[in-house]
């Protein structure tokens, strides 16, 4: 809105303002109402995040700003203008040449974004084309070089060649915000854009957009549940909850003296460097779970042993050669009965490809690994078979992993049905109950991916991984899609189902405040090596590589205090 500043100035138009936004999904014959009169302001060169939990609306008021609201979605009432254009009721053809040139957007999901026939290189080609930022072949490829080295991917020539499925989780993403990025525009949409991202990475994404913010002016929209990123890049802060905004303002002070109960509870479960481990997992001294007890590792018995693991792909080079591209580089580690080893590391680094390797969907190229005593090499038949009962994973993707087709009671009851495990009834009851200790409607059992957020669908694959009640889970950043609070609750359960069933995890994430609350030992990776490994207290209290010393120090929010007034 337009008026003067505190100096009489004529005060500056906001570049979008929303007001009383309205957003329903059409089922049946009824619209079911899930944004309730919304409304924000964003300023050029301004950053704002959008925080609150999966759900809560937080993306359905962003996506639709720019009319992209998926399925039956639709803007029942309100407005949103664009630097004083009302966009509402615009046409198709004039909302798509607003996307890309001034309003950018980086999707929340990377493979669901990312065509899996193209290379990537392609694909970012194709949006510098699209957007006319260069003509000719080499100056649309040098450009496209240019936005992936801009969003921190390294060696992104070569990567220009290589496909999605050869990209880790966090590089899939930096190729999306690479895209989003491509034409400068005058705002940035980004949708959990370094949820994907360890923190080295993450701190040069953010730089370069905060460098764009103060060159060009561009506003950038954070959507994002991570409270630390909120604290250290955002001026304003949008506190969402069941589809309402509960509370807005400065960052720091929202997250240093909330008012609204939600918002302090969003704080009080907000994961930091000083928290301490959750519980303690069954194999802690006495079989105790006090918190912040020393594990007695030398009591525990070796459940997953990796001596050696290499793992090497060839990657096209030209039309005709290859060339060796070193994943995992002799990687040596254990896992005890009842343990939490987690592997962290940037993007890239190896650990998705040794939890593949581990789980038996890539085969090493040498090195061993030997799960309860045995080689798993060689198993084939029914010993992978049973193997697979007692090893159970949970992805990184909740988008790729989770098949469109199946409703979620049937996605979550499909271990059950493959490996036989009790009738209908009883596995029908199961789902139930896994759906209640994930924290989702019982309801959403008859729903389909596409219904649910991002967060949802991730509770969705860990419910799935829990459906036989394995001894050993391996999570490949299973909760780096969740807010904070169904995060919490997540972990919790975890260390919970550690401490009842004697569960052992290979806890692989970026989110090193994570690997704090929930690890005993912790592997430090870096370009395919593991450069550091050590108890948890000591990695954090006192780091012997300077590459984990980075990693501790590129964390957002670190130096900022949260705490509930």
């Amino acid at each position: 809105m337009s008026g003067m500043n505190d100096r009489g100035a004529p005060a500056p138009e906001p570049l979008l303002s929303v007001r009383d936004l309205k957003v329903g999904f059409k089922a049946d014959k009824t619209v079911n109402e899930v944004l309730h009169g919304v409304g924000l302001d964003v300023y050029p060169g301004e950053t704002v995040a959008i925080v609150g939990e999966s759900g809560s609306g937080k993306s359905t008021m962003m996506h639709a700003v720019i009319n992209l609201l998926p399925g039956t979605g639709r803007i029942t009432d309100g407005s949103v203008k664009w630097k004083g254009r009302e966009l509402v009721g615009i046409k198709r053809s004039e909302m798509e040449s607003l996307r890309g040139r001034e309003i950018g957007l980086v999707p929340q999901d990377p493979m669901s974004n990312l065509n899996p026939v193209w290379s990537i290189g392609f694909q970012v080609e194709e949006a510098v084309r699209a957007n006319g930022l260069a003509q000719g072949r080499k100056a649309v490829r040098a450009r496209a070089i240019e936005v992936l080295e801009q969003a921190g991917l390294k060696d992104a020539e070569k990567r220009m060649r290589q496909y999605p499925h050869q990209f880790s989780g966090g590089m899939k993403q930096r190729a999306l915000i690479s895209i989003g990025l491509a034409a400068n525009p005058e705002l940035l949409i980004a949708d959990e854009p370094t949820s994907a991202l360890d923190v080295t990475v993450q701190r040069v994404v953010l730089d370069h957009l905060a460098e764009l913010t103060g060159k060009t002016g561009t506003a950038v929209v954070f959507i994002t549940h991570d409270l630390g990123l909120a604290a250290e890049r955002a001026e304003k802060l949008v506190v969402m909850y069941r589809g309402s905004i509960v509370e807005s303002g400065p960052s720091r002070e929202i997250l240093q003296h909330p008012r609204h109960p939600y918002t302090k509870r969003l704080v009080a479960a907000a994961p930091s460097l000083a928290s301490r481990r959750i519980g303690g997992s069954a194999a802690q001294a006495g079989g105790s779970a006090s918190r912040g007890a020393a594990p007695a590792l030398a009591d525990r018995t070796p459940v997953v042993e990796v001596a050696g693991l290499t793992k090497v792909y060839q990657l096209r080079k030209g039309n005709f050669g290859h060339e060796d591209f070193i994943a995992v580089d002799g990687a040596t580690f254990t896992i005890n009965k009842g343990e939490t080893v987690a592997l962290v590391g940037e993007s890239g680094s190896g650990k998705s490809t040794i939890a593949k390797m581990v789980l038996q969907l890539e085969k090493p190229t040498a090195g061993t690994i030997r799960i309860d005593g045995k080689e798993t090499s060689g198993l084939g038949g029914a010993g992978l078979f049973e193997l697979r009962r007692k090893l159970q994973p949970v992805f990184q993707d909740p988008y790729g992993s989770l098949d469109p087709l199946h409703n979620i009671g049937n996605t979550i009851m499909e271990p059950l049905n493959i490996h036989k495990v009790g009738d209908r009834a009883s596995r029908k009851a199961r789902v139930l109950e896994l759906l209640d200790q994930v924290a989702l409607p019982r309801e959403l059992a008859t729903r389909y991916p596409n219904e649910l957020s991002g967060g949802q669908r991730q509770r969705v694959a860990v419910a799935r991984g829990l459906a036989l009640k394995p001894e050993i889970l391996v999570l490949d950043e299973a909760v780096s899609a969740l807010d904070v609070l169904v995060q919490a609750q997540i972990l919790d359960l975890l260390a919970e189902l550690q401490r009842e069933l004697g569960l052992t995890y290979l806890f692989i994430t970026h989110d090193l405040a994570v690997v704090r609350l929930i690890a005993d030992r912790v592997c430090v990776m870096q370009q395919g090596r593991i450069v550091e490994q050590a108890t948890t207290d000591q990695v954090f209290g006192s780091p012997q590589q300077e590459y984990t010393q980075r990693l501790l120090d590129a964390i957002p929010g670190r130096s900022i205090e949260l705490g509930v007034s």
